[in-house]
């Protein structure tokens, strides 16, 4: 093919099929065809008017982007399909008929803020590192938690050979007839089980987790399960990288 044109990732995601991530996964998968011809090599590129299938469905890079947040409950995976039959949280959004997908990853056990989008510029601008949106987490952990255990969190810590970034953290409370406590982390990093790996190495096993906030949005109004539409202003404060968190009068 020739070397100018989009990369065929890129225009996955402009499509909404997945973030250029995703995008890369089902291109070495071998799902992707371009003109018929099934393509698994990353890095080809595609002209204006090639015919690009995705599991043998046509995509549309003029399809309309939609933005929901979603309040993602226990035992439902942050992927778009499951190969196990378990219940996706795109199974959550029963009345949007646009391919949406996860922008960044809740584990299965894990609960709280979600953005589903198709819109994968946006998605990929969020989810890179140089974006450093914070996210911030609730945990419940075993232990009566003191904050010169947790300290070290603020400057960062060695985690499975990289050091993370400085976090904020805070003790909201301790119940000490069941021996357990609730921290929120403060976090913009990504990586897969951090919060919960951060917390274990600190001496507080995370028995249940929720994200509260990404950015500005939280889970006012949301009850586990629910979403909403991400409002046009948000939208445009997220694409601007105006992520500051207007606290409620």
């Amino acid at each position: 093919m020739a070397e100018n044109g989009e990369r065929l990732q890129k225009v996955m995601a402009q499509a909404g099929v997945a973030s250029r991530r995703g995008a890369e996964k089902i291109i070495l998968e071998g799902r992707v065809e371009v003109n018929g011809e099934i393509v698994s090599k990353l890095g080809t590129k595609v002209q204006p008017g090639d015919e690009v299938k995705v599991d043998g469905v046509p995509i549309d890079g003029s399809e309309k982007k939609v933005y929901y947040l979603l309040n993602k409950p226990r035992g439902v995976v942050t992927t778009a399909s499951d190969d196990k039959g378990r219940q996706t949280v795109v199974d959550l959004l029963r009345d949007v008929d646009a391919r949406v997908y996860p922008v960044g990853r809740l584990d299965y056990d894990t609960t709280g803020v979600l953005i589903m989008t198709n819109d994968g510029e946006l998605a990929n601008q969020l989810m890179h590192p140089k974006g450093r949106v914070d996210k911030v987490y609730t945990a419940k952990v075993k232990g009566i938690a003191n904050m010169a255990d947790l300290a070290p969190l603020k400057k960062g810590i060695m985690l499975k050979g990289r050091r993370t970034a400085p976090a904020k953290v805070a003790i909201e409370q301790v119940d000490h007839d069941r021996k357990v406590s609730f921290i929120t982390l403060t976090i913009h990093e990504g990586r897969n089980h951090q919060v919960k790996d951060m917390l274990f190495k600190m001496g507080y096993p995370v028995e249940k987790l929720r994200r509260d906030r990404y950015a500005f949005l939280d889970l006012v109004g949301l009850q586990p399960g629910d979403y909403r539409d991400i409002s046009h202003d948000e939208v445009r404060r997220l694409k601007a990288g105006d992520y500051r968190f207007l606290r409620r009068k």
